[in-house]
């Protein structure tokens, strides 16, 4: 499954740079949105390294999660795809 990384979580004074909204393809409920939370999502950059973070929270009504990483993803990240890590079989025993 994949999903698109909308924006950084947003405070009122401050944006939390390991912290992104996410929005998954075919989710469109906080139910299905809630039974993603615990599972891994994966980001590659440019020259193909994974970076995992993992689903933390639903955000809002309409199917948005939250997911942390363990460290930033760079500003170009805004707006690509990110994956579940179960959709990758090479990264099953991981």
């Amino acid at each position: 499954m994949e999903g698109t990384i909308l924006n950084y979580r947003l405070g009122s004074k401050a944006q939390h740079p390991k912290e992104y909204i996410v929005k998954f393809a075919g989710v469109r409920s906080r139910d299905r949105a809630a039974q993603l939370v615990g599972r891994k999502v994966v980001w590659y950059t440019r020259k193909g390294r994974p970076l995992v973070g993992k689903v933390i929270g639903v955000h809002g009504r309409r199917g948005v999660v939250r997911v942390r990483f363990r460290k930033g993803l760079p500003g170009e990240a805004l707006g690509t795809r990110v994956k579940l890590k179960s959709d990758h079989p090479r990264l099953l025993g991981n």
